[in-house]
């Protein structure tokens, strides 16, 4: 099996930044060869993003989106269990034993490239299993993920909250990585980034940068907001809003004078504000609205497709909700039904949904009309975009 194109996180132009460090990489490089790391270079050559490993099945990669097998017989139980438990060290043995699960860097070496890969450990049925994402060595721009321009905009707040919504795998981390590239690059600022675990590196350019990972730089995420408050950040990347103290820690920092990146799982931009309600009482939720309309900056949700075009693996679709003075007042009006009107009739003020998105993207050529009526969230809307048709509905609101 061979790969033609880039993947979705892979150099989609030619004019990415370089950004890892030698020093960087050693903190991670191991001193040893290990037996699983021919699976890593395998996904390497193959240019895959995903490596699962699962017992009773051969590797699989996932090249493109697609899931395919290495052509080699399956992994039994006893070689699962020696190629992975190799490369633990005593502590991800022991979070592994206490909670199922484990999450860690990993650097292998190939053809004289050292490639890093966020590493899943996992159990299920009794039985241990693996899932890792490769890392790219370098972060593209955002011409480069064929980002829309208004991004760059979000980049040049001096406080306030910018979310990244979408499912696991959708490009959320490489966008993030980006956003803090451009920063690097345009002011001479402090970002700190606290991550489980970390996964861009970053070159120092016009800024200072750190890199606290979970478990190996500090015990945790509560001892490293803690931490963060007396290391004078002025841009901060809290990883993954998943919990009431990983919220609450992300949008006080943005309060107290903090440009704050974070990432959240959700379907859409409008429907963010649900899924960060969700994780609190329905007694919090006033003052929850009142926190997100006042300290938001944008939402960002995006998708990864297939691309059409030569040398371009994916590209994301991306939907942007600014948060505007009408998008604060639905917000505080709880009229969260309404967000998705308002984001459709805000074009001007740099706002698109997916249906917008999609246009752009078959219009450029990147995206199969079919596969784009397929992710679409209301397919009659993008036929009508396509048609040149207006969907917008003035004065809804």
């Amino acid at each position: 099996m061979t790969a033609t194109t880039d993947t979705a996180d892979d150099r989609a132009t030619r004019g990415g930044n370089m950004t890892v460090q030698k020093t960087d990489i050693e903190r991670y490089v191991h001193k040893k060869e290990y037996e699983i790391d021919k699976l890593f270079r395998a996904l390497v050559k193959l240019e895959g993003s995903d490596l699962h490993l699962k017992v009773g099945k051969p590797p699989y990669v996932r090249v493109k989106g697609s899931l395919r097998p290495i052509n080699r017989g399956p992994i039994d139980e006893e070689e699962m269990v020696r190629i992975i438990f190799e490369m633990m060290d005593d502590r991800r043995r022991q979070v592994f034993d206490d909670t199922g699960g484990c999450d860690f860097a990993h650097v292998v070496d190939v053809d004289g490239t050292s490639w890093r890969f966020r590493v899943n450990v996992l159990q299920q049925m009794g039985r241990v299993g693996l899932v890792a994402r490769r890392v790219n060595n370098w972060i593209p721009d955002f011409a480069g993920l064929n980002l829309p321009p208004v991004v760059e905009d979000l980049c040049k707040f001096d406080q306030g909250m910018v979310l990244l919504a979408g499912v696991t795998g959708s490009g959320k981390s490489t966008t993030i990585a980006c956003m803090l590239n451009y920063i690097n690059q345009h002011y001479r600022k402090h970002i700190l980034t606290l991550e489980d675990p970390i996964e861009f590196t970053f070159t120092e350019d016009k800024c200072l940068i750190n890199q606290r990972e979970i478990g190996t730089d500090v015990k945790d995420f509560h001892i490293a907001m803690k931490h963060a408050v007396r290391e004078d950040p002025d841009v901060m990347l809290v990883g993954e809003m998943r919990d009431q103290e990983t919220f609450m820690t992300a949008i006080h920092a943005a309060e107290t004078g903090h440009l704050v990146f974070g990432t959240i799982h959700a379907a859409s931009a409008p429907t963010t504000i649900g899924r960060i309600l969700d994780l609190f009482p329905s007694e919090m939720h006033p003052a929850l609205r009142s926190a997100i309309a006042f300290n938001m900056k944008a939402i960002i949700a995006q998708k990864l497709l297939p691309s059409i075009k030569p040398g371009v693996g994916r590209v994301p679709t991306v939907e942007i909700m600014t948060l505007s003075s009408t998008c604060r007042k639905l917000i505080l009006e709880e009229k969260d039904d309404k967000l998705g009107d308002l984001i459709r009739m805000s074009a001007k003020e740099g706002m698109q949904d997916f249906t917008m998105s999609l246009k752009e993207l078959v219009n450029r050529g990147l995206v199969d009309r079919q596969v784009a009526f397929e992710v679409a969230p209301n397919v009659e809307s993008l036929k009508m975009a396509l048609k040149g048709i207006d969907v917008a509905q003035p004065g809804i609101l």
